[in-house]
Parts: structure tokens; C-alpha cells; sequence
């Protein structure tokens, strides 16, 4: 049965983004629906229900056109989620300034521009449910993830802080963080330059990668309508697997901060 909500999504062309979309289009909700690519074959499907957009999210100007664009046409936004994104897998000695600077004006620039571009209209409405698609690596430190391990923690911070400002006016800020899905997220067509040094960490990660049982993006895209659903959604959720990991590494800082609180006493 349609909410009778209207989304924002970006990165809607494939995986997580393609899955959310077609969940809420699908129960007669109605959804602006945003990537670098023609989305010709969901008006064909769902009508005037879709608004697909040509976005890329880089582009500021074009993004406050973008979702200009999706108020006026629907009348309002309830729903902003912030998807779009990719992986950047390479140690942090094999990073080029491009490849780094590429990795967050998407993962995290991209994020900003919309949200500064839909709180004008969420603040009016007095209500608005934003959604920061992070990763279980917005959590934890990933060895040959430096770069997107980076524009995550990024994210979850500045969105953690969002969640204070904006809560007075009605506004809801759910910090997302999936495990591993069946997605092609790890393709952004750039690559850092590998060096032979890291070849055996390369190896044993693609060895760990390809024994993974991947999630199912479908799955995810039932559970964010019962995200959006809610009354009183949480800050943060993990979508999939990785909470294990996630627990594990949080109660491995707290014990060494424990261990090591004499030191920290002789800092003050």
C-alpha cells in the first residue's frame, strides 16, 4: 500500500539506489529519481509516478537544480536519500591526489550539496526524513580502503551533527550502513596505481572478498520502506551483515583506551 510519500534518490541506476527505487515505486509511492545515466525505462514502467534526472552529484549548481526541479514537480520531499557513491580500493601510499579528491566529492560533497538543497524546502514542510547511505566502513578502518574508508567516517560525522541541527524543525536524519551486497559499488572507473609492495595484502583481500556471501539488494529495499515508515526512525542501522565485525572493533578501542587511561591522565 502507497505511503503516499515522495523520495529523492540519487545513484538510482543500479544496486542499493536501483533496489530502493523500484521498493518505493512499487507500493505507490512516487520518486525523483537521479544518476549519470538515462532512466527512460521506469517512466515507460511507472509513469509520472518517477521523475528520472540526469545528476551528476559533483556538480552543485546542478544538483540545487535537481531537486528544484523534483519539489516543484511533486509538490513536496519526504524522503532524501543520499546513495550515490563508489569504492576506491588502493593503499593510502597508492593514492593520487585525483583519485582522493574524485572519492570525496562523491562519497561526501555530493551528500552536502543535496542536503543544503532540499533543507530550505524540509524545513518549510516541517518534517523531511533524510537518509546517508554509508557503509559498515564508515566504522571501521578497512585495509586497502583508505580513501572510502575516509569519505565515510566523513560522512557519518557531519551527518551525526546534521541529525542535532535540524531536529527542531521537524526534519529526521537515519545514517545507514550496509555490509556487503551483491552490487558493483567497488566500480568508479578510477583506480589507484598499485605498487608490488601491497601485493600480498591485494591478494588476501580479493581471496576474502570472493568467499563472502553477499547480501541481496532486493532485501534492502523492502527494509528502507520500513525505515521510512517509522515514527521515530534511529540515528544509525546497519542494512545486511557487519554488526559482528562493528562490535567487535568498537569493544577493542574501548579496552585499550581502558588500558592505557594512566597515559591519558598525564596529558591533562
Amino acid at each position: 500500500m502507497s505511503s503516499g510519500k515522495v523520495w529523492f534518490v540519487t545513484g538510482s541506476s543500479r544496486g542499493l539506489g536501483r533496489a530502493f527505487v523500484e521498493a518505493a515505486l512499487s507500493r505507490g509511492d512516487r520518486v525523483a529519481a537521479t544518476t549519470r545515466k538515462s532512466l527512460t525505462e521506469l517512466s515507460e514502467k511507472y509513469g509520472d509516478a518517477v521523475l528520472p534526472l540526469v545528476l551528476d552529484v559533483t556538480d552543485r549548481k546542478a544538483v540545487f537544480d535537481a531537486v528544484e526541479q523534483a519539489q516543484a514537480y511533486f509538490g513536496r520531499l519526504d524522503v532524501i536519500v543520499n546513495n550515490a557513491g563508489y569504492g576506491l580500493s588502493g593503499a593510502v601510499e597508492e593514492l593520487g591526489e585525483h583519485q582522493l579528491r574524485n572519492q570525496l566529492d562523491t562519497n561526501l560533497f555530493g551528500p552536502v550539496w543535496v542536503v543544503q538543497a532540499a533543507l530550505p524546502f524540509l524545513r518549510e514542510q516541517g518534517s523531511g526524513h533524510i537518509m546517508q547511505v554509508s557503509s559498515v566502513a564508515g566504522l571501521v578502518g578497512l585495509g586497502l580502503g583508505g580513501a572510502y574508508c575516509a569519505s565515510k567516517w566523513a560522512l557519518e560525522g557531519l551527518s551525526e551533527v546534521l541529525a542535532q541541527e535540524v531536529a527542531g524543525f521537524g526534519v529526521q536524519v537515519t545514517i545507514i550502513e550496509p555490509g556487503g551486497y551483491a552490487t558493483d559499488g567497488f566500480n568508479g572507473g578510477d583506480s589507484a596505481v598499485p605498487k608490488p609492495q601491497y601485493d600480498e595484502q591485494r591478494a588476501a583481500l580479493l581471496s576474502y572478498v570472493a568467499s563472502v556471501e553477499l547480501d541481496d539488494p532486493a532485501a534492502a529495499g523492502q527494509a528502507i520502506l520500513e525505515l521510512a515508515d517509522s515514527p521515530n526512525p534511529p540515528l544509525r542501522v546497519f542494512f545486511g551483515q557487519g554488526r559482528e565485525l562493528v562490535e567487535q572493533v568498537y569493544a577493542d578501542r574501548l579496552k585499550t583506551w581502558s588500558d592505557w587511561q594512566d597515559l591519558s591522565a598525564k596529558a591533562r
